[in-house]
């Protein structure tokens, strides 16, 4: 005979993208006080052992299918949350088919498979990169234009729209999220950035945006703190609700350089303006001879600039980011500084060979 489902006064969350930093992050606190399920693929890098891990194939319904099988048959049919972290994302720029299949399909395939459970929420993390950039002072809202440009973002909005129409009677929490870093980097444009000016390449004197715009960030732990609080505060939702997630100040990227530099060198960074054309033709040279993180695409985006308004995250989810980028860029450098290799390591960064030996 079939075992029952768990019997145990602990509610269910179900976490996608599992094996990831914000996943494996959020698992471990969601443990303490509910029973996890991690989704993600099969092999390495596995969920923590805080939660039951199910490989899934997020493309292949029937993969999807008997995960939610084995769901129901351990724990039953009510499910207190889904947090869907699993997306594609790829920082070369280059178009591709996953962001339709894995992110977009994936997310439909998913919220068809969950109509057939109590689900008391679904949180979805999209991401600020939708939204049409903004000026130094304007803050974003969650009514400002999108505007996404690239794929990535793209596959986020589009995302977003199954959301609306395929949700049924779940309630959908839509967290637009800024760039996610923490004490050890952990985010790709940050740690590049440190990259150059550590190792004073001849690109970190360069840049051929506007030295005034940049982009917001949060800290990994505050973003784990609002997607707690949003399940906490979950039976005050119905429908959709979106909220951005992010500091309220936005560094541009001349203080970033500075700040940095500072840090790593204790003197004023000598810094140039380039034009975009120059930009792209040795951002395109240094892809032949290597894979450099400047990629020709990115520099049409070096003029964008955003900034969050976060007043309904702080009024909604009681939410307000402990950390600051700028006040957390000492710890980052000090992890840098105290071991290299393995901050280099951590970043998925190339030492250079002094590192090395």
């Amino acid at each position: 005979m079939d075992k029952p489902a768990i019997k145990t006064e602990k509610e269910v969350i179900i976490v996608s993208g599992s094996s990831g930093l914000i996943g494996t992050t959020l698992i471990n606190e969601l443990a303490k006080n509910y029973l996890v399920v991690g989704l993600d693929n099969v092999g390495y890098p596995f969920p923590p052992p805080t939660a039951e891990c199910v490989c899934i194939d997020i493309t292949s319904d029937s993969s999807m299918k008997h995960a939610f099988e084995r769901i129901r048959f351990a724990y039953g049919n009510k499910i207190a949350c889904v947090v869907h972290l699993a997306a594609y994302y790829d920082f070369s720029g280059e178009p591709s088919p996953l962001y339709q299949k894995i992110t977009v399909e994936g997310t439909a395939r998913l919220l068809k498979l969950l109509q057939d459970f109590e689900v008391e929420q679904f949180i979805f993390s999209s991401s600020l990169l939708v939204y049409k950039p903004t000026s130094p002072g304007i803050k974003i809202t969650e009514d400002s234009p999108v505007e996404p440009k690239w794929d990535y973002p793209q596959s986020k909005v589009d995302t977003e729209k199954i959301l609306h129409s395929q949700r049924g009677d779940i309630p959908v929490m839509n967290l637009r999220i800024a760039g996610v870093y923490s004490d050890k980097g952990h985010s790709i444009p940050i740690a590049n950035h440190i990259q150059r000016i550590n190792e004073n390449q001849l690109t970190s004197h360069l840049y051929p945006g506007k030295f005034d715009h940049g982009n917001p960030y949060i800290h990994l732990d505050d973003l784990v703190g609002a997607i707690l609080k949003a399940i906490e505060k979950r039976s005050n939702f119905s429908d959709e609700t979106t909220i951005n997630l992010g500091e309220p100040e936005t560094m541009s990227f001349i203080e970033l350089q500075q700040e940095i530099a500072q840090l790593l060198h204790n003197k004023e960074w000598k810094t140039y303006k380039i034009p975009k054309f120059v930009a792209k033709s040795g951002a395109w040279v240094q892809g032949i001879f290597g894979d450099p993180f400047i990629k020709p695409w990115m520099v049409d985006l070096t003029d964008d600039h955003m900034e969050l308004d976060i007043s309904r995250a702080r009024k909604f989810l009681d939410w307000e980011p402990r950390h600051r980028l700028k006040t957390t860029l000492p710890r980052i450098i000090e992890n840098l500084e105290s071991d290299p290799l393995s901050w280099y390591k951590e970043n998925n960064l190339e030492p250079p060979s002094a590192i090395k030996k």
